[in-house]
């Protein structure tokens, strides 16, 4: 009876419309995460008791900080929502002669992960109002959204206004919001990028664990990527240098910190999945196109305000972190981009494979309200192996027909440019070998799995065909995008729908 309790209390506060915390629940949370009280009341929402920053208060927070920082602040109108709402950005420097280094943040991805805005507008107050943290914008450039999904924020909703996740929208680009932000994001051109979430600590999956359920113990977790199409150093560069700086500080600081985590269901068992390997979301997205990047994950969803000046404190706390270690690797920063984009692979990685193995992480015991290790299976994207290789072509090719998908590729900043005649080429084309069509819609799109077999052939290609160059800074988000197997790819979204025995109109040219 007790377990049947315990469990009905993980599924009523991991629904999304939860608004009022059960006295456990409460307990856990100042417990183990009591607020802070040295944040400042600056930001709307902090300055009220109940409630978030609403859109109105939004524009007015901004416009007044642009009134008395004129000099130091730009807030620029980047696009609307799907509701019409002004999506704003923020853009931060002190003005000098210097070559700063640029750098992009966001919050509020996902409408209901509210403290990540209001970081974000407690950071842009810090910057331009506190003597300690001036001198930052005499070396960097920096973009803020503050509020990314204006109408699911509103809403206190996850997702969109259409219902789409705009954090699994970063390839097939299906909302207008995806677009107004990528527009954005590749005309900033940042060199280092970081997207500010909130996670749930209390989940359905969590119930199944221990003698009564299980909650989350850290903070903040550290998201980046694994795959294997973002050059090496880049990867490790990310992960040993600004993941580890802003994990010290946060510790320092007194707060539990982790690489992100998160749950599924692998043959009937829950299966813990850590770092990132999909260009769905940002963190891969951005960093397939050679920019430093991280998510951040703060501990908030679904408990309401409970900590919020805590997850404010460490949102802000990260970023400062980040602008402070681009500050001091400054040329570093630049050499590893560099590097990155002159050292091409010759191969590409089309999937990947992760290894499932037993490990141990510390979780909250609901039943004793302690602290204790749990033994679970894990799969990591820090040990992963390509399963689908080929070798890197010089350029793809796509018939003219292919306008659609040109257009969201010139979205994600990889330029592509038409023959002006035809060309004759050595090509390698690919012709579906195994089909199957997901009938059940993920993000309102029926999903393929397809085989293919390569073969190579002489083709003139005619006048008009589209043509993507694979030597550009963007390079290795088109091997995402065009390799039909791989799982974020146009074909496996859907998009270019085919069949079993097509031939598909994409070719590789190999030199």
């Amino acid at each position: 009876m007790k377990k049947t309790i315990y469990t009905l209390f993980i599924l009523l506060i991991s629904l999304p419309i939860a608004a009022q915390l059960s006295p456990q629940s409460k307990n856990i949370t100042e417990t183990f995460f009591p607020d802070i009280t040295s944040v400042e009341n600056v930001t709307p929402a902090l300055k009220k008791e109940n409630g978030y920053t609403n859109y109105k208060e939004l524009w007015d927070y901004l416009n007044d900080l642009k009134t008395k920082h004129s000099n130091n602040i730009i807030v620029a109108y980047i696009g609307e929502s799907q509701n019409k709402h002004k999506i704003p950005m923020v853009i931060l420097s002190n003005p000098n002669k210097k070559e700063k280094i640029r750098v992009w943040m966001q919050g509020g991805l996902h409408g209901d992960e509210s403290a990540s805005t209001e970081g974000m507008l407690y950071l842009i107050y810090q910057l331009l109002n506190n003597e300690k943290y001036k001198a930052i914008l005499d070396n960097i450039e920096l973009a803020i959204v503050p509020m990314a999904n204006i109408d699911g924020y509103l809403k206190k909703d996850r997702y969109a206004a259409n219902g789409l996740d705009l954090n699994r929208d970063q390839t097939k680009l299906m909302a207008p919001e995806s677009i107004v932000l990528k527009n954005a994001f590749v005309t900033f051109n940042p060199e280092i990028a970081v997207d500010f979430h909130e996670f749930r600590p209390f989940r359905r999956d969590f119930a199944k664990m221990g003698d009564f359920g299980l909650a989350t113990l850290y903070d903040a977790m550290f998201l980046n990527t694994g795959n294997l199409n973002v050059p090496e150093n880049l990867r490790n560069f990310t992960e040993n240098v600004f993941v580890k700086n802003a994990m010290e500080t946060l510790k320092d600081k007194g707060f539990r910190t982790r690489p992100y985590i998160s749950t599924a269901d692998y043959n009937g068992d829950v299966i813990f999945n850590e770092g990132s390997l999909n260009s769905r979301s940002s963190v891969t997205n951005y960093s397939l196109t050679n920019v430093i990047a991280t998510l951040l994950e703060v501990r908030g969803v679904g408990i309401g305000k409970t900590s919020f000046r805590r997850r404010v404190f460490i949102t802000f706390s990260v970023a400062i972190s980040y602008l402070e270690t681009a500050i001091k690797n400054e040329s570093l920063v630049r050499e590893e981009i560099k590097k990155a984009i002159n050292n091409q692979k010759e191969d590409v990685v089309v999937t990947h494979k992760r290894a499932v193995f037993n490990d141990k992480i510390q979780m909250i015991d609901l039943n004793t309200e302690e602290i204790i290790d749990v033994a679970i299976r894990k799969r990591t994207s820090s040990k992963v192996e390509p399963s689908l290789v080929r070798k890197r072509p010089v350029a793809y090719y796509l018939d003219e027909s292919q306008k659609m998908l040109v257009e969201k590729m010139r979205v994600l900043g990889v330029e592509v440019h038409q023959l002006e005649k035809d060309e004759e080429k050595m090509a390698e084309s690919y012709t579906i070998t195994y089909y199957d069509k997901d009938y059940k819609k993920y993000e309102q799109i029926n999903q393929q799995d397809v085989r293919t077999e390569i073969t190579k052939e002489k083709k003139t290609f005619k006048k008009g065909t589209y043509k993507v160059m694979m030597n550009q800074k963007r390079a290795n988000i088109v091997i995402e995008l065009l390799e039909p197997e791989a799982s974020n790819s146009f074909v496996g979204f859907g998009l270019l729908e085919t069949k079993k025995g097509a031939t598909l109109p994409i070719y590789r040219i190999l030199n």
